[in-house]
Protein backbone atom coordinates (compact mmCIF):
# COMPACT_ATOMS: atom_id res chain seq x y z
CA UNK A 1 0.00 0.00 0.00
CA UNK A 2 1.13 3.40 -0.63
CA UNK A 3 0.22 6.37 1.78
CA UNK A 4 -1.71 9.07 0.18
CA UNK A 5 -0.86 11.59 3.04
CA UNK A 6 1.01 15.09 2.87
CA UNK A 7 4.38 14.57 2.78
CA UNK A 8 6.63 14.50 5.90
CA UNK A 9 8.72 17.77 5.45
CA UNK A 10 10.20 17.20 9.13
CA UNK A 11 14.14 16.04 7.20
CA UNK A 12 13.55 18.05 3.98
CA UNK A 13 15.33 21.76 3.58
CA UNK A 14 13.05 24.65 2.93
CA UNK A 15 12.79 25.48 -0.55
CA UNK A 16 10.79 27.65 -2.89
CA UNK A 17 7.82 25.85 -4.50
CA UNK A 18 8.81 24.78 -8.29
CA UNK A 19 9.13 27.59 -10.97
CA UNK A 20 7.06 27.16 -14.54
CA UNK A 21 10.27 28.41 -16.07
CA UNK A 22 11.78 25.07 -14.10
CA UNK A 23 8.57 22.77 -14.83
CA UNK A 24 8.88 23.67 -18.66
CA UNK A 25 12.67 22.88 -18.84
CA UNK A 26 12.42 19.58 -17.15
CA UNK A 27 9.46 18.75 -19.16
CA UNK A 28 11.18 19.29 -22.46
CA UNK A 29 14.29 17.68 -20.93
CA UNK A 30 12.36 14.45 -20.47
CA UNK A 31 10.08 14.92 -23.18
CA UNK A 32 13.25 14.88 -25.91
CA UNK A 33 14.60 11.37 -23.51
CA UNK A 34 13.91 7.93 -25.37
CA UNK A 35 15.77 5.58 -22.85
CA UNK A 36 16.53 8.41 -19.29
CA UNK A 37 18.54 6.66 -16.53
CA UNK A 38 17.99 7.77 -13.75
CA UNK A 39 19.51 7.83 -10.62
CA UNK A 40 18.07 8.79 -7.16
CA UNK A 41 19.74 9.54 -3.97
CA UNK A 42 18.21 10.22 -0.11
CA UNK A 43 16.95 13.48 -1.05
CA UNK A 44 13.96 11.20 -3.03
CA UNK A 45 13.03 9.78 0.30
CA UNK A 46 13.04 12.68 3.02
CA UNK A 47 9.62 13.33 1.98
CA UNK A 48 8.30 9.76 2.79
CA UNK A 49 9.63 10.58 6.87
CA UNK A 50 13.87 9.02 6.42
CA UNK A 51 16.29 11.26 7.10
CA UNK A 52 19.47 11.77 5.22
CA UNK A 53 23.10 12.85 5.64
CA UNK A 54 23.91 16.21 4.33
CA UNK A 55 20.67 18.34 3.46
CA UNK A 56 21.38 21.68 4.76
CA UNK A 57 20.09 21.99 8.56
CA UNK A 58 18.23 18.69 8.80
CA UNK A 59 20.55 16.02 7.51
CA UNK A 60 22.30 13.84 10.44
CA UNK A 61 25.58 15.61 9.80
CA UNK A 62 23.81 19.13 10.68
CA UNK A 63 21.85 17.38 13.75
CA UNK A 64 24.30 15.68 15.71
CA UNK A 65 27.99 14.86 15.27
CA UNK A 66 27.14 10.81 15.23
CA UNK A 67 28.36 9.18 12.16
CA UNK A 68 27.16 5.99 10.69
CA UNK A 69 28.82 2.87 10.58
CA UNK A 70 32.18 2.02 9.32
CA UNK A 71 32.66 -1.09 7.18
CA UNK A 72 35.45 -2.63 8.74
CA UNK A 73 34.13 -1.36 12.49
CA UNK A 74 31.58 -3.67 11.94
CA UNK A 75 33.75 -6.73 10.69
CA UNK A 76 36.23 -6.40 13.64
CA UNK A 77 34.25 -5.67 16.55
CA UNK A 78 31.64 -7.51 18.15
CA UNK A 79 30.83 -4.60 20.53
CA UNK A 80 30.44 -2.37 17.37
CA UNK A 81 28.14 -5.02 15.79
CA UNK A 82 25.90 -5.14 19.24
CA UNK A 83 25.51 -1.56 18.65
CA UNK A 84 24.56 -1.66 15.12
CA UNK A 85 21.74 -4.13 15.68
CA UNK A 86 20.63 -2.89 18.88
CA UNK A 87 20.12 0.52 17.36
CA UNK A 88 18.59 -1.11 14.09
CA UNK A 89 16.24 -3.69 16.57
CA UNK A 90 14.82 -0.34 18.14
CA UNK A 91 14.73 1.64 14.75
CA UNK A 92 13.56 -1.25 12.51
CA UNK A 93 9.53 -1.19 13.09
CA UNK A 94 9.46 2.57 12.08
CA UNK A 95 11.96 2.27 9.44
CA UNK A 96 10.18 -0.90 7.96
CA UNK A 97 6.89 0.98 7.73
CA UNK A 98 8.06 4.39 5.51
CA UNK A 99 5.81 4.22 2.03
CA UNK A 100 6.86 5.51 -1.30
CA UNK A 101 6.39 9.17 -1.84
CA UNK A 102 4.73 10.78 -5.00
CA UNK A 103 8.41 11.16 -6.91
CA UNK A 104 9.18 7.11 -6.31
CA UNK A 105 5.46 6.88 -7.80
CA UNK A 106 6.16 8.95 -10.62
CA UNK A 107 9.32 7.21 -11.67
CA UNK A 108 7.29 3.69 -11.46
CA UNK A 109 5.12 4.98 -13.92
CA UNK A 110 7.64 6.50 -16.42
CA UNK A 111 9.02 3.00 -16.34
CA UNK A 112 5.48 1.34 -17.04
CA UNK A 113 5.46 4.15 -20.33
CA UNK A 114 8.77 2.85 -21.19
CA UNK A 115 10.01 6.35 -20.63
CA UNK A 116 12.77 5.07 -17.79
CA UNK A 117 14.93 3.08 -19.36
CA UNK A 118 17.19 2.19 -15.88
CA UNK A 119 16.48 3.45 -12.45
CA UNK A 120 19.21 3.36 -10.18
CA UNK A 121 18.91 4.11 -6.65
CA UNK A 122 21.49 5.10 -4.07
CA UNK A 123 19.00 4.55 -1.20
CA UNK A 124 18.61 1.27 1.13
CA UNK A 125 15.09 1.88 1.87
CA UNK A 126 12.90 -0.51 -0.72
CA UNK A 127 10.78 2.06 -1.41
CA UNK A 128 11.40 2.12 -5.26
CA UNK A 129 10.43 -1.53 -4.78
CA UNK A 130 7.66 -0.89 -2.73
CA UNK A 131 6.18 1.89 -5.06
CA UNK A 132 6.40 -1.51 -8.36
CA UNK A 133 9.68 -0.08 -10.13
CA UNK A 134 11.34 -2.95 -11.62
CA UNK A 135 14.06 -2.21 -14.28
CA UNK A 136 15.96 -1.07 -10.84
CA UNK A 137 19.59 -1.52 -8.81
CA UNK A 138 19.68 -0.62 -6.13
CA UNK A 139 23.64 0.70 -5.53
CA UNK A 140 24.03 0.28 -2.19
CA UNK A 141 21.73 -2.92 -1.65
CA UNK A 142 19.25 -2.90 0.42
CA UNK A 143 18.28 -3.21 4.56
CA UNK A 144 15.22 -5.22 4.25
CA UNK A 145 17.68 -8.47 3.46
CA UNK A 146 20.54 -9.40 5.79
CA UNK A 147 23.12 -11.97 4.64
CA UNK A 148 25.88 -14.11 6.55
CA UNK A 149 29.56 -12.95 6.06
CA UNK A 150 30.66 -16.87 6.49
CA UNK A 151 28.70 -19.19 4.05
CA UNK A 152 26.44 -16.56 2.29
CA UNK A 153 22.83 -17.51 3.73
CA UNK A 154 20.23 -14.63 2.80
CA UNK A 155 17.23 -13.59 5.31
CA UNK A 156 14.91 -11.29 5.44
CA UNK A 157 15.05 -8.26 8.04
CA UNK A 158 11.74 -8.89 8.95
CA UNK A 159 12.94 -12.44 10.11
CA UNK A 160 15.99 -11.61 11.97
CA UNK A 161 13.64 -8.98 13.65
CA UNK A 162 11.68 -12.02 15.26
CA UNK A 163 15.21 -13.61 16.29
CA UNK A 164 16.16 -10.53 17.71
CA UNK A 165 13.04 -10.24 19.64
CA UNK A 166 13.24 -14.43 21.08
CA UNK A 167 16.35 -13.35 22.27
CA UNK A 168 15.88 -10.15 23.89
CA UNK A 169 12.56 -10.95 25.14
CA UNK A 170 12.87 -8.30 28.10
CA UNK A 171 15.72 -6.12 26.46
CA UNK A 172 14.15 -2.53 26.14
CA UNK A 173 15.14 1.03 25.10
CA UNK A 174 13.71 3.83 24.03
CA UNK A 175 15.19 6.07 21.18
CA UNK A 176 17.20 8.93 21.32
CA UNK A 177 16.67 10.39 17.95
CA UNK A 178 16.54 8.51 14.55
CA UNK A 179 18.87 8.06 11.96
CA UNK A 180 18.91 7.42 8.15
CA UNK A 181 19.32 3.63 7.19
CA UNK A 182 16.91 2.64 9.72
CA UNK A 183 18.72 2.48 13.16
CA UNK A 184 18.09 4.96 15.84
CA UNK A 185 20.74 6.63 18.79
CA UNK A 186 21.19 4.53 22.00
CA UNK A 187 23.66 4.50 24.93
CA UNK A 188 26.35 2.28 25.02
CA UNK A 189 24.79 1.30 28.51
CA UNK A 190 21.52 1.09 26.67
CA UNK A 191 23.10 -1.37 24.28
CA UNK A 192 25.30 -3.56 26.86
CA UNK A 193 22.57 -6.41 27.57
CA UNK A 194 21.28 -6.92 23.55
CA UNK A 195 22.18 -10.42 21.93
CA UNK A 196 23.31 -10.61 18.41
CA UNK A 197 22.00 -13.38 16.99
CA UNK A 198 24.45 -15.85 14.49
CA UNK A 199 23.91 -17.23 11.45
CA UNK A 200 21.72 -20.17 11.76
CA UNK A 201 23.36 -22.52 9.35
CA UNK A 202 26.75 -21.93 10.52
CA UNK A 203 27.01 -19.64 13.25
CA UNK A 204 28.69 -16.88 11.27
CA UNK A 205 27.94 -13.25 11.83
CA UNK A 206 24.96 -11.46 9.84
CA UNK A 207 25.30 -8.43 7.92
CA UNK A 208 22.43 -6.58 6.30
CA UNK A 209 23.20 -6.57 2.44
CA UNK A 210 23.98 -3.06 2.15
CA UNK A 211 27.39 -1.27 1.26
CA UNK A 212 28.72 0.16 4.70
CA UNK A 213 30.83 3.29 4.38
CA UNK A 214 34.44 2.37 3.51
CA UNK A 215 33.14 -0.70 1.81
CA UNK A 216 32.51 -0.75 -2.28
CA UNK A 217 30.22 -1.57 -4.71
CA UNK A 218 30.88 -4.74 -6.37
CA UNK A 219 32.87 -4.65 -9.65
CA UNK A 220 29.91 -6.91 -11.31
CA UNK A 221 27.37 -4.36 -9.84
CA UNK A 222 29.18 -1.49 -11.54
CA UNK A 223 29.46 -2.92 -14.74
CA UNK A 224 26.15 -3.98 -15.39
CA UNK A 225 25.17 -0.05 -14.37
CA UNK A 226 27.43 0.82 -16.94
CA UNK A 227 25.84 -1.20 -19.42
CA UNK A 228 22.40 0.05 -18.59
CA UNK A 229 23.63 3.64 -18.63
CA UNK A 230 25.68 2.91 -22.56
CA UNK A 231 22.28 1.73 -23.57
CA UNK A 232 20.31 5.32 -22.47
CA UNK A 233 20.07 8.32 -24.42
CA UNK A 234 19.93 10.91 -20.81
CA UNK A 235 20.54 11.52 -17.32
CA UNK A 236 18.49 12.49 -14.33
CA UNK A 237 19.61 12.97 -10.74
CA UNK A 238 17.14 13.02 -8.23
CA UNK A 239 17.61 13.56 -4.77
CA UNK A 240 21.29 13.38 -4.61
CA UNK A 241 24.49 15.75 -4.17
CA UNK A 242 26.29 12.79 -5.18
CA UNK A 243 28.82 13.63 -2.80
CA UNK A 244 29.60 9.89 -2.91
CA UNK A 245 31.77 8.57 -5.53
CA UNK A 246 30.00 4.99 -5.89
CA UNK A 247 27.06 7.15 -7.63
CA UNK A 248 29.27 9.72 -8.97
CA UNK A 249 31.54 7.59 -11.49
CA UNK A 250 28.19 7.54 -13.42
CA UNK A 251 27.73 11.09 -13.95
CA UNK A 252 30.98 11.11 -14.99
CA UNK A 253 30.37 8.83 -17.66
CA UNK A 254 27.52 10.04 -18.89
CA UNK A 255 29.35 13.68 -19.41
CA UNK A 256 32.14 11.64 -21.20
CA UNK A 257 29.46 10.19 -24.34
CA UNK A 258 27.87 13.66 -24.17
CA UNK A 259 24.66 12.72 -22.61
CA UNK A 260 22.38 15.72 -21.28
CA UNK A 261 22.16 15.58 -17.76
CA UNK A 262 19.32 17.27 -15.48
CA UNK A 263 20.00 17.51 -11.91
CA UNK A 264 16.83 17.65 -9.18
CA UNK A 265 18.30 18.37 -5.48
CA UNK A 266 17.54 20.84 -2.91
CA UNK A 267 21.26 22.26 -2.73
CA UNK A 268 24.04 22.24 -4.66
CA UNK A 269 25.89 19.06 -6.02
CA UNK A 270 29.06 17.87 -7.57
CA UNK A 271 27.54 18.29 -10.91
CA UNK A 272 26.43 21.68 -10.95
CA UNK A 273 29.03 22.47 -12.92
CA UNK A 274 28.14 20.54 -15.96
CA UNK A 275 24.63 19.51 -15.94
CA UNK A 276 22.52 20.67 -19.07
CA UNK A 277 19.72 21.65 -16.45
CA UNK A 278 20.00 22.27 -12.57
CA UNK A 279 16.41 22.59 -10.56
CA UNK A 280 16.37 23.67 -6.82
CA UNK A 281 12.78 21.44 -6.15
CA UNK A 282 11.61 18.83 -4.09
CA UNK A 283 11.42 15.77 -5.99
CA UNK A 284 8.08 15.16 -4.80
CA UNK A 285 6.68 18.55 -5.85
CA UNK A 286 8.33 18.92 -9.39
CA UNK A 287 7.96 15.18 -10.81
CA UNK A 288 4.44 14.91 -11.00
CA UNK A 289 4.08 18.12 -12.92
CA UNK A 290 5.94 16.36 -15.60
CA UNK A 291 3.72 14.79 -18.10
Amino acid sequence: SVSRASPNLTFVPACLPPDPMEVEELQHFVSNSKRLFVMTGAGISTESGIPDYRSEGVGLYARTDRRPVQHAEFIRSASARQRYWARNFVGWPQFSSHQPNKAHLVLRDWEKLGKLHWLVTQNVDALHTKAGSQRMTELHGCTHRVFCLACGDRILRSELQEHFEALNPTWKAEALDVAPDGDVFLTDEQVRNFEVPACRKCGGILKPDVTFFGDTVSQEKVRFVHQRLAESDSMLVAGSSMQVYSGYRFALAAREKKLPIAVLNIGPTRLDHFASLKLNSRCGELLPLIV
